[in-house]
């Protein structure tokens, strides 16, 4: 039985499989038990895009950069983009707070008593800190998205660093809790960045089942999205916050129709 504080510590977000796979128990993913599954980090294996080093701000360009698949095998105590293949899965929401879609999706998860994972922006949550707080202190893991959604593989180890941490810094001042948690906008990042989060003390947390949920789809697209791909260890990927004129109806009503099967 995961206590409060332990679920805290990884991703407790977990809400789905009742309907979806009746003996497939609900829980939380573990990031601390088991290496990851090769064939779960295959949906990653994209080649890491690194800009020319001539442009400010930008890293130098590795000779042979690893991609994400194969950065995953190579640091599986700080990167992860499944949980271990047992009968747990794990539910993710990023971009928040967004005051037209975070508070829809925290109803829902409290009216089932469910416990979930936010990765949060740092530009949104000075904006929202409200939000931030109810995220908090309704009981669900709040983690780190960067401060302006920037694609941080391209960016010097500085301005990632500076990333994190103006993040970080937000964050704490709203809940009082350091998240050690980070999820790369996009789910990219490079080498020296997986480097300084494991010198620092941090877990860099993708996904493997992506909802597609940004692309404004209805509910039923959205759940035969997660249906096709999730499994045990599973760390699924939707969002509870968007862009401007961004439709993510589908994935609250969703939500709502998987919890009351």
């Amino acid at each position: 039985m995961f206590t409060r504080t332990k679920l805290r510590t990884f991703l407790i977000a977990i809400m789905l499989l009742f309907v979806l796979q009746p003996d497939l128990h609900v829980s939380a993913a573990n990031f601390d038990n088991g290496a990851p599954d090769s064939s779960d980090s295959s949906v990653l294996s994209e080649s890491i895009q690194v800009s020319d080093h001539s442009k400010e701000g930008k890293s130098p360009r590795p000779r042979n950069p690893l991609t994400l698949s194969q950065l995953l095998q190579k640091y599986p105590d700080t990167f992860r983009a499944s949980g271990p293949r047992i009968k747990q899965i794990a539910l993710t929401f990023d971009d928040v707070p967004d005051p037209r879609f975070t508070g829809k999706v925290l109803d829902i998860l409290k009216e089932y008593d469910v416990p979930a994972t936010f990765f949060a922006v740092g530009e949104r949550s000075k904006k929202h800190p409200d939000l931030v707080k109810r995220i908090h202190e309704e009981g669900h893991a709040i983690g780190n998205h960067s401060y302006n959604h920037a694609q941080l593989n391209k960016l010097s180890l500085d301005k990632f660093i500076d990333q994190i941490e103006r993040t970080n810094g937000i964050l704490k001042n709203i809940t009082g809790i350091h998240p050690r948690l980070i999820r790369p906008p996009y789910g990219d990042i490079n080498e020296e960045q997986l480097q300084w989060a494991r010198r620092n003390g941090y877990k860099v947390v993708n996904w493997n089942v992506d909802s597609l949920d940004w692309k404004g789809l209805n509910k039923e697209e959205v759940k035969q999205n997660i249906l096709s791909a999730v499994g045990p260890g599973s760390i699924v990927l939707q969002h509870a916050g968007g862009g401007s004129g961004s439709d993510l109806s589908g994935t609250i009503e969703r939500c709502l129709i998987l919890l009351q099967s």
